[in-house]
């Protein structure tokens, strides 16, 4: 048997080379992606103080990544929504609303004690199944 091609896309964040990662990854239908923080094109944080702006943020990076693997939002089976502030989980959650309302993955939403940007409130994983491709 044959093992499946592994595609894997960047977002253009610095810390992906440093840190030795890919923004998602695909094998198979099976797509993962990784913790995505609130970078803007610029490589600076996006809504500094602001968990609704840079939870936004996040899931556009998400949904740019699994757009480039042949992905899409509703391929989505699962998302983990991490939180320096669980006070801000509902201002967030209504963000992830917005994007996951009609396919309604599994989540998690937890609180950390910080990230590696202080100015980071929050930060996503997303995991999909792809369609199979043709």
């Amino acid at each position: 048997m044959t093992k499946p091609k592994r595609q894997s896309v960047s977002s253009g964040s610095p810390y992906e080379p440093v840190i030795g990662i890919s923004r998602a990854v695909r094998i198979g239908q099976a797509i993962a992606v990784s913790g995505t923080a609130p970078i803007g094109q610029d490589g600076k944080t996006v809504g500094v103080g602001d968990p609704t702006a840079q939870a936004r943020r996040c899931f556009e990076i998400s949904k740019q990544a699994l757009e480039k693997l042949g992905a899409s939002l509703d391929d989505v089976i699962r998302t983990r929504v991490f939180l320096t502030r669980i006070e801000d989980w509902k201002a967030v959650a209504e963000v992830h609303g917005e994007f996951f309302r009609g396919v309604r993955p599994a989540s998690t939403f937890v609180q950390v004690s910080r990230f590696v940007d202080p100015d980071w409130l929050v930060e996503v994983e997303v995991d999909a199944v792809a369609p199979p491709k043709a």
